[in-house]
């Protein structure tokens, strides 16, 4: 059947045909840039391309990478690929079922494919996925876009046998898979980690259209992940499945106002916000994004360019889904892992962070990279948990184990923000305005006891209240601390 659609779509082997829509060659003028610039460094790297077409990505691909093994099943693609762009470099042009092709276990850096999985039925697709991870080096990459919930292209189709799956499925079988490669003297296992999972701007400003997705994994150890997420295979499924569930999401949002899940709400945000003296124009990114609420705030009153990231999926799926209510442009957002983002050189005016980095253990690293991220005369502002000198009480090391945080006080956060060059740093401990916004927000739960119950559930409200008031019992007590960090790059 699928031979069948793609016989009808490429007579001509056009890119009209191949991305089925009349407006292919103008999407593909912004689209390709757009694509390229999320693939890790293809420098010295065997590439395998599947789904390659007439090969609108593959001479890219054979400009930058090592090797190119490009793979189509459509005759006519294979060849005009082949035609238009064997000369440009060592590169291999293979028409084949990509649910037959085989390669040898760690032979490849990047496998890359572009609307290909939405053709393969569900148990092809896994039998795929787990060739991916088995082709794959250790700390390879898997890139791969795809059309969610419905067509995009405008191509007229007697039959359509694409699978339009959710993004939610591709995230859930690529972040479950497992190889297991032990042996007799070392048992190693491997999972794919989440780098990024966004939409395609280039279509969301041209067709108004959020359906197009792509995402970039990694291959990685998956040993010592497990043995700080309680079993979770992943730090993202530990997220979003135990932190951050869908309903957890909205009854912090319950607690710190419409739009918010990080301390104060709007009041906060629009005190830290002002501190950085926005104009319009402003390229912002905000790392632990939330629910979206501070990128809307920024984007509305100061009209800069926000780009939210999250590693939760659930808080991302909701922020879009407000997006798409509030039409700004101004703002996107994706599900990614800061520590393996990569940016170019000062690519933002302005990094901010609520609330977010007491999940990350490397903090000198991350630093590092704002900096890099961050033009001259660029300014960060972070929030953040902290903690008071050790020793620590057995309940606030329990809480810390528990939740995975890595805390440092206000001050050793400071130093590790002049260490990587930061300049004008104010490290705040802003403990006593935390407390205070926490008894803020009990007062109000309180108030909205019913409209809480009736929304959630008493045991929902229970937890809430139970888990703010050890909060502040933390704070009081002299273990937790919260802090503000402000720093610009000369």
């Amino acid at each position: 059947m699928m031979t069948e659609f793609w016989k009808e779509h490429s007579k001509f082997a056009t890119v009209e045909e191949m991305m089925l829509d009349s407006n292919a060659q103008e999407l593909t003028q912004h689209e390709l840039p757009e694509i390229l610039s999320l693939l890790p460094s293809l420098a010295a790297s065997d590439v395998l391309e599947l789904g390659a077409g007439i090969g609108r990505f593959t001479r890219h691909l054979i400009g930058k990478a090592r090797h190119v093994t490009a793979v189509d099943f459509m005759e006519k693609f294979v060849e005009k690929n082949k035609k238009d762009n064997s000369h440009l470099g060592n590169a291999e042009f293979i028409q084949a079922d990509v649910t037959k092709l085989d390669f040898p276990k760690h032979s490849l850096d990047v496998v890359f494919s572009n609307w290909l999985l939405m053709y393969l039925s569900d148990q092809e697709l896994k039998s795929l996925a787990e060739k991916f991870i088995m082709w794959l080096r250790p700390g390879g990459y898997l890139f791969f876009r795809e059309s969610c919930f419905h067509q995009s292209g405008d191509c007229k189709r007697d039959f359509n046998p694409t699978h339009y799956r959710s993004p939610a499925y591709y995230n859930h079988l690529m972040s479950s898979l497992l190889l297991d490669e032990s042996d007799q003297t070392e048992k190693k296992c491997y999972g794919f980690d989440m780098v990024l999972n966004k939409t395609v701007q280039t279509y969301v400003k041209m067709k108004n259209n959020q359906n197009q997705l792509c995402w970039l994994m990694q291959k990685v150890c998956r040993d010592a992940v497990q043995q700080h997420q309680g079993g979770f295979s992943t730090f993202q499924e530990f997220l979003d499945n135990q932190q951050y569930t869908r309903r957890g999401i909205l009854r912090y949002e319950k607690m710190f106002g419409s739009g918010y899940v990080s301390t104060g709400g709007f009041s906060t945000t629009k005190e830290f916000v002002d501190m950085l003296n926005l104009t319009a124009g402003q390229k912002v990114l905000d790392v632990g994004c939330g629910i979206g609420g501070g990128d809307f705030y920024m984007a509305k009153t100061f009209g800069v360019e926000v780009l939210g990231m999250d590693l939760s999926s659930n808080m991302v799926e909701i922020a879009m889904e407000r997006a798409v209510k509030e039409k700004l442009p101004l703002v996107q957002f994706e599900v990614s892992d800061a520590t393996k983002r990569r940016f170019p050189d000062a690519a933002f005016d302005v990094v901010y962070s609520r609330d977010t980095i007491l999940h990350i253990r490397d903090k000198l690293d991350l630093f590092g990279k704002f900096y890099s991220w961050l033009k001259p005369g660029g300014k960060l502002l972070i929030s953040d948990y902290c903690c008071g000198e050790k020793p620590w009480s057995p309940a606030f090391q329990d809480y810390v184990n528990q939740r995975g945080y890595i805390l440092y006080t206000p001050q050793r956060y400071g130093q590790f923000l002049s260490e990587v060059g930061f300049s004008n740093v104010r490290a705040e401990d802003r403990t006593e305005q935390f407390i205070q916004v926490i008894k803020a927000e009990l007062q109000r739960a309180e108030e909205m006891k019913e409209e809480f119950i009736q929304e959630f559930s008493q045991e929902d409200y229970d937890a809430v209240v139970n888990g703010w008031t050890e909060k502040l019992q933390r704070c009081e007590t002299g273990d937790q601390r919260w802090g503000l960090f402000y720093a610009t790059k000369e």
